[in-house]
């Protein structure tokens, strides 16, 4: 996460969606009284020892909410990306396997895994999309703007346009190796993702093919 106090933003950095490649280029136009929280490449914490402790860089927007205040939060810019579900959970399954080629290899039996077997609830890459970008009710969304990765670029010069920020090509960081997401699916996986990933499927309008 990053929060921009010269600029006025709310950079909520939903796992495995890009959100490496955002961050080094919001880096080079943050100021001195900017702070963000991460913990793979770059080391940096948040200056609010609770938040600070939790170590990695995805928080959510209600963790960091009260550490603002109502009336920063309010008017500061909060936005995030995010992916077709369908598509996060392989990239999920292949960076999980990385140090193997077992994803390669018997990819729907790693799916089968995480979804089924042992699915690793508390591990914040796992997490609904949604889970760092709503409400307490659980429901509302808090950003003003959500990018896609499908549109990572163009969804990216629309957010800077909007902050005020100059915009520049987003590089290629920390991807996972994999083809076509639909290509690994049979159908108890597609339902299986479907379910747990519901209400993400339901907030930024995806199917199992894309965009609604």
């Amino acid at each position: 996460m990053i929060v921009s106090h010269r600029h006025r933003f709310v950079f909520a950095a939903v796992p495995k969606t890009g959100t490496h490649s955002v961050r080094q280029a919001l880096r080079e136009q943050m100021g001195d009284e900017d702070v963000e929280q991460v913990g793979l490449f770059v080391n940096k914490r948040f200056p609010w020892d609770d938040l600070a402790a939790i170590r990695h860089g995805h928080l959510s927007l209600q963790q960091v909410r009260p550490y603002l205040g109502e009336e920063a939060f309010a008017a500061y810019f909060k936005f995030a990306f995010v992916r077709n579900p369908f598509d996060r959970f392989v990239s999920y399954c292949a960076f999980m396997t990385r140090d193997s080629d077992v994803f390669a290899q018997r990819p729907r039996d790693v799916m089968h895994h995480f979804l089924f077997v042992a699915p690793p609830e508390g591990h914040i890459l796992f997490q609904p999309q949604s889970a760092l970008l709503v409400d307490a009710d659980g429901r509302t969304l808090l950003t003003d703007r959500v990018g896609r990765v499908e549109d990572m670029q163009g969804s990216y010069d629309a957010i800077c346009a909007q902050i005020g920020l100059a915009t520049r090509p987003l590089d290629r960081v920390n991807g996972s190796r994999h083809g076509d997401y639909r290509h690994y699916y049979d159908q108890s996986l597609q339902d299986a993702v479907a379910a747990r990933y519901a209400l993400d499927i339901d907030l930024f309008g995806y199917t199992f093919e894309g965009l609604r």
